[in-house]
């Protein structure tokens, strides 16, 4: 039989459990916020710049999924595109909706430039998705986003 605590009157196997289930909570929350994050990024774009943004696999945006330090998150991003005059990227946001500033950094693309892609360090304030949005020469915009979570705060 168990042994229960005499201060709370749970069982060392009910705390247990417990730490488990709030432990997978926890995990679970990036993928369960998911929906929620999609439909508020695509509202945070609207209201920017007007337009719907569409989910693509052209744009790759790599950040590492969990970080020491939110003053220096590594972000590189590539937008997959021939970069011809008739099909090119002209710029790329990179968004943080949880930041005090939400538009970390822009990047503008010609096609001389010969490829749509950067890599830089940005600073986060706490966990959230980072956004990269990128407006091709036809007016489509293309979104890529990633789950980045933090220790710190890189915002103060």
């Amino acid at each position: 039989m168990g042994r229960e605590s005499g201060v709370i009157g749970l069982s060392r196997r009910r705390v247990l459990a417990v730490a488990a289930g709030c432990a997978s909570l926890t995990l679970a929350a990036p993928s369960v916020a998911s929906a929620s994050a999609d439909e508020d990024a695509v509202e945070l774009i609207e209201d920017l710049t007007g337009k719907t943004p569409t989910p693509s696999d052209r744009v790759r945006l790599v950040m590492p999924a969990v970080f020491s330090n939110g003053y220096t998150v590594p972000l590189s991003f590539e937008v997959d595109s021939p970069m011809t005059q008739t099909d090119h990227a002209k710029y790329v946001r990179v968004l943080a909706p949880r930041n005090p500033i939400i538009e970390v950094a822009t990047f503008h693309f010609t096609p001389e430039r010969g490829q749509a892609r950067a890599s830089t360090r940005i600073r986060l304030a706490e966990p959230q998705f980072v956004l990269a949005l990128a407006e091709m020469n036809d007016g489509a915009l293309l979104l890529a986003k990633t789950w980045v979570d933090v220790a710190t705060n890189g915002c103060k």
